[in-house]
């Protein structure tokens, strides 16, 4: 998943089914009804999921296809493949960006462990660390993740697709308040 850079992104991923609506995003172009299907959720709730990433401009209308006298509009989700900066700018917090936030890491560990639970064999790694680290060290981790993020999301395909096979990877890296 992107960056999270404003109040609207953080409210708009603080669920656990716009974060999987998010990755699926990434590798096609769906409709409601399609992304319901993959994700084993209704077509109206997986509509109502991709309105709310719509308007906070997460998600966008790439095609809009006729279907048995109706519309079906396909979204896509690219932002997440776009080059990293590690100097982004960052708004002031709030009291209601700190709820938000809260909010959006519980919906982030709930999505871990439902996919903790699919992890398979093969390459893999796992870190936890609170550290006292020089600005510059920081800086170029933060960078390598970022980078790092950006190449999945670049690489990723539809669902099934041969040669390919499902991943994860959930990063979260922010600096201290100083005790």
């Amino acid at each position: 998943m992107a960056l999270v850079s404003s109040l609207d992104e953080l409210r708009a991923t603080a669920h656990p089914l716009r974060l999987r609506l998010l990755s699926l995003l990434t590798g096609l172009p769906a409709s409601a009804a399609e992304a319901g299907r993959e994700l084993g959720c209704s077509q109206a709730s997986a509509s109502y999921h991709l309105r709310v990433l719509e308007r906070a401009g997460l998600v966008e209308v790439v095609e809009t296809v006729r279907l048995r006298g109706g519309e079906a509009k396909r979204y896509r989700h690219a932002s997440s493949a776009r080059p990293f900066r590690v100097d982004a700018p960052r708004a002031s917090s709030s009291r209601a960006e700190a709820d938000d936030r809260e909010l959006f890491v519980d919906a982030l560990a709930d999505e871990l462990r439902r996919r903790s639970a699919l992890r398979a064999d093969g390459p893999q790694t796992s870190t936890d660390a609170e550290l006292w680290v020089d600005p510059e060290t920081w800086r170029s981790v933060v960078r390598h993740v970022g980078q790092a993020s950006a190449a999945l999301h670049a690489a990723a395909r539809a669902p099934r697709t041969p040669g390919t096979r499902p991943v994860s990877m959930t990063a979260a890296l922010f600096p201290l308040r100083r005790p």
